[in-house]
């Protein structure tokens, strides 16, 4: 019935005009648009157009003809306009062999006719959504260049002169031109994602998808459907047909983060997905190959992850033909000033702000600080410092880092430079008479921030 009838645009061209109204008065009740052509050469201009959603294309047209190859030049010519079209080629019982040219060809099916009724609505939907899945896909690597391109490079970047990030880099540089699956350690803050980006970056998959998934994020329930795709129909709310992370990025690299929290029992679901190069929708009988440069992460230590008992040893061995292993910022203090600068700049050209720099205490005191959040904890404070400092010059005052901890000696000199600071400005109060504006401009202070530091010694 109509009112059941999926939307999809379907276009049959034939000569053969009682092929064509047969085609119409069948298809529209399962389909929502049909339209036909007995014109084969008209066929390109809808497919520029993209007028139509799945192609039911002849192989013959001229009379006498039965070799297929206006049939399978027509083919050749929409997938030239268009690689996404889906195409279903009709021919006779007695040229099933030219069909199978013609899939070979680019066809994503093909019918015979007489054609039976049920099995041409069939293949028909399969074709269908088929192209779903082309266009889905291909809107997702649209989507991953778009946000790899407006991702400001400084923000992302790299950074790191100390020998332990020396080594990541060689090791970047070396694996990202191969196919070999990576198994990036390291703690939280670290980088992993940087690193996964960068080995795409630098790879043969440079101009396809990179898909992360946060694998600690999908619930068992739907673990299969969200990495191999479902078929309408198979659970209660399968509405419609999906294509899975794998399939997804397809061509691409596909980064599954924090492996180490997949459930052992989903664990040999993704083994045996690796181990065949292929997945099987939930719902499907038939399985789909799959063609993914795998990178996984995880913020679990080495040796925990060896255990049998949180981690499957010949998927670990699956995953980790290259493993790098991310230091702490604690095992790169060098790096710290670096960092510092770095997005200290950064952020206030972001936020239009005049340029603003660290005072040395600051980042003597900061390169001290343990960093438990890392690279990202430190991004975060510098990006808050920014923000909210109303001097050219931040101090200490600008960084409440409430997490972590600095040596005894860093405390101590805090302490000191902080006795300083609260000397410095009484005097400056008193040799100005309490007139705030002049003492917070001796001191090269705002009144604001002047103001904050009065209350913080008690002044």
């Amino acid at each position: 019935m109509a009112s059941e009838a999926k939307a999809a645009r379907i276009l049959v061209v034939d000569d053969d005009e009682d092929v064509l109204h047969a085609a119409r008065l069948l298809l529209r009740r399962y389909f929502t648009a049909v339209e036909t052509l007995s014109d084969p050469s008209a066929v390109a201009d809808w497919a520029r157009r993209g007028a139509f959603d799945v192609l039911l294309l002849d192989m013959n047209f001229r009379a006498g003809a039965d070799d297929g190859a206006e049939g399978l030049a027509r083919l050749a010519e929409v997938l030239g306009i268009d690689p996404q079209a889906v195409v279903v080629m009709v021919t006779a019982h007695s040229d099933v062999g030219l069909a199978v040219e013609a899939m070979k060809g680019g066809a994503a099916d093909f019918v015979t006719k007489p054609w039976e009724n049920e099995r041409l609505v069939a293949t028909l939907t399969a074709a269908l959504n088929l192209r779903r899945s082309r266009l889905e896909a291909a809107e997702l690597r649209e989507r991953n260049r778009g946000l790899a391109a407006a991702t400001t490079h400084a923000e992302s970047s790299m950074i790191g002169t100390a020998p332990a990030m020396l080594k990541v880099f060689g090791a970047i540089r070396r694996t990202a031109p191969t196919d070999a699956n990576v198994l990036i350690l390291g703690e939280n803050g670290t980088g992993k994602e940087l690193v996964a980006r960068e080995l795409h970056r630098l790879s043969r998959r440079a101009g396809e998808v990179f898909l992360r998934v946060d694998m600690a994020a999908l619930s068992p329930q739907l673990f299969e459907s969200e990495l191999f795709g479902h078929r309408r129909g198979a659970f209660t709310d399968a509405k419609q047909d999906r294509t899975g992370f794998f399939r997804a990025a397809t061509g691409g690299t596909l980064f599954l983060d924090e492996i180490g929290n997949v459930p052992l029992h989903m664990q040999s679901k993704l083994l045996t997905a690796l181990e065949r190069r292929e997945v099987v929708p939930v719902g499907a009988e038939k399985p789909e190959p799959i063609d993914v440069r795998l990178i996984c992460a995880t913020n679990i230590p080495r040796e925990r992850l060896a255990d049998p008992n949180v981690f499957r040893e010949d998927l670990l061995y699956r995953i980790n033909t290259v493993e790098i292993a991310l230091p702490s910022l604690r095992e790169r203090r060098e790096d710290i000033p670096l960092l510092l600068e770095h997005y200290v700049g950064f952020y206030s050209q972001k936020y239009n702000l005049p340029a603003k720099r660290l005072s040395a205490a600051v980042i003597e005191r900061l390169n001290e600080w343990d960093w438990p959040g890392n690279v990202r904890a430190l991004r975060h404070a510098v990006e808050r410092a920014v923000i909210l400092s109303d001097s050219d010059l931040m101090g200490l005052a600008d960084f409440p880092l409430a997490d972590g901890k600095v040596s005894q000696e860093s405390t101590d000199e805090a302490s000191r430079l902080h006795m300083i600071e609260k000397a410095a400005i009484a005097r400056a109060l008193e040799r100005h008479h309490h007139n705030i504006s002049r003492a917070a401009e001796a001191l090269g202070l705002t009144r604001t921030s002047l103001y904050r530091r009065m209350e913080k010694y008690g002044l």
